[in-house]
């Protein structure tokens, strides 16, 4: 059965009357047109087309030819608790009939291939933090819930009951579309929250994370509230993460290759493969903070000079790696899977997902050695955004995973990047009045 076949079907099937034909850009903005159902054969077989430098960073100018978003048909998604008949389908972007270079989704497909001629099938999870504010009478943001006011809020079954209907609708959407929501709870900040499901390979949990984004921004909207993945909201709250754990399996016979055949000094349990696969992470992490923490405000949260509220502010400090400790970069629960916890909630799944994998698999192929429990390069975190930036470009390996499709992914991520943090550097905060108004 052909694509334009799948999606009709698909559509009828689930009584779609409308899809949202749905990508992002770099910064992981979601961009969609509204599709009506009489013209999916047309969606099908030509896509959808964009006007690109409208659509944000994805690398085009105003004269460039327009982005056609091409639907993966095995993407698609029925969400009628949105709104009745409405479908989304992911898609992958083109110019002039080939794979846009600088499509995150594109990107991350390329890397997932480049793991299969390696021998292995890359699967991840996701885990989504966030917050649920509202802006109070003198248009400050504050906790959606007034009563969210304790200084250890964590798995308050309290603060769980007052964010039940919320919660609950979007539990019961997930496991509605068969992602396997299995754990539902409040994070250690005020008014914020995560939602678990599980894991899936590489594509797939991408996919669902810019799903469920799109669905907790456009749900908690309806109940007046403002659902943000911003790294760091509050100064003095824990910051919200997108820890990635991420595992291979053999291409052929789909064996998971981390679990060790024999024991190893540091008990973990992994083998060679794995050894390396977090070996190689750590020798890229300065560089690999530029992809997964992409944004000024990262670095309020991975260089948090004070602690939470709650005490912690659950961020690592260092490149380093542990075993079930959330302290490190890299944490090892068990012998399936390793957690990347330097991460953020303004992360574009697609790009961290696919860097991390890069910097992985380089270790790998290079045999790269681990180095003892809790060690790592012993190069700090980048201080800012262009600190990593700057990581970024010396790091021929995660500028590689941006230009896998084509050249100049790299070098105009960076640019973009590197702008964002003088436009900031630019701004007068209210901080700078406070010190320097009256100080001279």
């Amino acid at each position: 059965m052909d694509a334009q076949q799948n999606l009709a079907g698909l559509c009828e099937a689930s009584g779609t009357t409308f899809i949202l034909a749905l990508f992002v850009d770099l910064n992981g903005k979601p961009c969609a047109k509204l599709v009506p159902v009489e013209a999916v054969e047309q969606l099908s077989t030509e896509g959808v087309g964009f006007a690109g430098y409208a659509v944000g960073a994805i690398g085009q100018e105003p004269k460039d030819p327009d982005i056609m978003a091409v639907p993966d048909p095995a993407s698609f998604t029925s969400i009628p608790f949105v709104k009745p008949g409405l479908a989304v389908v992911h898609c992958d972007p083109h110019v002039e009939g080939e794979p846009w270079p600088f499509a995150p989704r594109v990107i991350l497909k390329r890397l997932v291939a480049q793991a299969a001629s390696a021998g292995y099938t890359p699967y991840a999870g996701a885990e989504v933090e966030y917050f649920l504010l509202r802006r109070d009478a003198a248009g400050a943001l504050v906790p959606a819930d007034a009563d969210d006011t304790a200084s250890q809020p964590c798995y308050d079954a309290r603060g769980v009951t007052r964010m039940y209907d919320h919660l609950s609708a979007i539990s019961t959407a997930m496991n509605s579309l068969g992602w396997g929501n299995y754990a539902n709870d409040h994070e250690d900040g005020n008014g914020q929250f995560e939602q678990n499901f599980h894991y899936a390979d590489a594509l797939t949990t991408a996919d669902r994370v810019i799903t469920l984004r799109y669905l907790l921004n456009v749900m908690a909207h309806e109940r007046g509230m403002i659902a943000t993945f911003m790294p760091k909201p509050f100064g003095n709250r824990t910051g919200s993460g997108l820890h990635l754990h991420l595992s291979l399996r053999d291409a052929v016979t789909d064996v998971p290759v981390f679990p060790g055949s024999e024991d190893t000094a540091d008990g973990l349990g992994l083998s060679k493969v794995a050894r390396s696969f977090v070996a190689g992470i750590l020798e890229h992490a300065t560089a690999l903070q530029a992809v997964i923490a992409p944004t000024v405000n990262s670095y309020k949260r991975t260089g948090a000079v004070a602690s939470s509220a709650s005490g912690a502010t659950w961020a690592p400090k260092l490149p380093t790696y542990g075993g079930n400790d959330r302290t490190h970069y890299v944490r090892v629960p068990d012998d399936q899977r390793v957690e990347l916890r330097g991460g953020d909630g303004s992360a574009n799944p697609y790009l961290a997902i696919a860097a991390a994998l890069g910097a992985g698999l380089d270790g790998v192929a290079g045999g790269a050695v681990l180095g003892e429990l809790g060690s790592g390069p012993g190069t700090p975190f980048p201080a800012t955004l262009l600190h990593a930036v700057e990581a970024f470009e010396a790091d021929p390996v995660v500028r590689g995973v941006m230009d896998a499709v084509g050249p100049g992914v790299s070098d105009y991520f960076a640019s973009l990047k590197r702008t964002e943090f003088f436009d900031y550097h630019a701004s007068v905060s209210e901080w700078e009045t406070d010190r320097y108004l009256t100080a001279f």
